[in-house]
C-alpha cells in the first residue's frame, strides 16, 4: 500500500486544527478524515480503517483516555495523541492506555508527519515481523539475541540484551518507564527508575557511536529512533 491510499483520522474538536491539518495531509499523500467527537471518531475507526489516527485528549463527550481504551478493544491502529496537556503524567497514562506516540500542541507540521510516518512503518512491521531491526548502523537480532554496530557484535549482559530488545520491538515509539522496568525488572521493580537511568547510561556507553539513537523522553521512558528521525 503506499502513503496517497493511506487514510489518517483526525479526532479534535477545534476547527482551526482540522482547517491546519487537513491539507497538510492531503498534501504529503494522505486521505485526510475528519471526527469532532470521540464517538464519531470511534464509528470512523470501525467503519472506514484509517491507518492512523491523531486523538486530542480534550474532547467534548467523552475524555480521549477513556476514547482510546474503547478504541483498543476493537482495533490496533497506530494513534498518535496531539494535545494541549503537557503535564508528564497525562502522557505517561496515555502510552500507558496504549497510544503509540504524543505530541504536543502547538507542534511542527514536518515533526508530527515523522512521527506520522514512524507510526504507520511499525504496523506494516507487525503485519509480517522482521527477525533483525535496523536502524543507523544498529542491527538488533532478536531471534539470535545478538546486537551488532557497524558490523561489530556488542556484548551485552542479559539485563542490557532484554532492555535493548524491548526497545527495538517497539521501534521509533515511545516506551514508559513503568513498562520497561516492568518487562525487564519485573512489576516488583516497576518503580524502580533508578535502575533504568544506570542500565540505559550503560547501554549507550556499549552502543558507541549509536548512541545517539537511543533518546531519553524527559519524565517519560525512552525511545530507539528510527535512523530517518535524527
Amino acid at each position: 500500500m503506499t502513503a496517497a491510499r493511506l487514510s489518517v483520522l483526525v479526532i479534535d474538536d477545534e476547527p482551526q486544527i482540522h482547517r491546519f491539518l487537513g491539507p497538510a495531509l492531503e498534501a504529503a499523500g494522505y486521505a485526510a478524515l475528519r471526527a469532532e467527537t470521540a464517538r464519531e471518531g470511534l464509528r470512523l475507526v470501525a467503519a472506514r480503517g484509517p491507518a492512523c489516527v491523531l486523538l486530542d485528549l480534550g474532547l467534548p463527550d467523552m475524555d480521549g483516555k477513556e476514547a482510546l481504551e474503547r478504541l483498543r478493544a476493537f482495533s490496533t491502529v497506530p494513534v498518535i495523541i496531539i494535545s494541549a496537556r503537557d503535564r508528564e503524567a497525562e502522557k505517561v497514562a496515555a502510552l500507558d492506555a496504549g497510544a503509540d506516540d504524543y505530541v504536543e500542541k502547538p507542534f511542527g507540521i514536518a515533526e508530527l508527519l515523522a512521527r506520522l510516518r514512524a507510526a504507520t512503518r511499525r504496523a506494516l512491521l507487525l503485519e509480517a515481523p522482521a527477525p533483525v531491526v535496523t536502524t543507523g548502523s544498529l542491527e538488533v537480532d532478536l531471534e539470535r539475541r545478538l546486537a551488532r554496530v557497524a558490523g561489530a557484535e556488542l556484548s551485552l549482559t542479559p539485563r542490557e540484551w532484554d532492555l535493548l530488545s524491548a526497545l527495538a520491538r517497539d521501534l521509533g515509539r515511545v516506551v514508559t518507564q513503568r513498562r520497561l522496568l516492568t518487562e525487564v525488572w519485573g512489576p516488583a521493580h516497576a518503580e524502580d527508575s533508578q535502575y533504568l537511568r544506570v542500565y540505559v547510561g550503560q547501554l549507550r556507553a556499549k552502543l558507541g557511536v549509536a548512541a545517539g539513537l537511543l533518546r531519553t523522553e524527559p519524565g517519560v521512558g525512552y525511545r530507539l529512533l528510527e535512523a530517518t528521525e535524527r
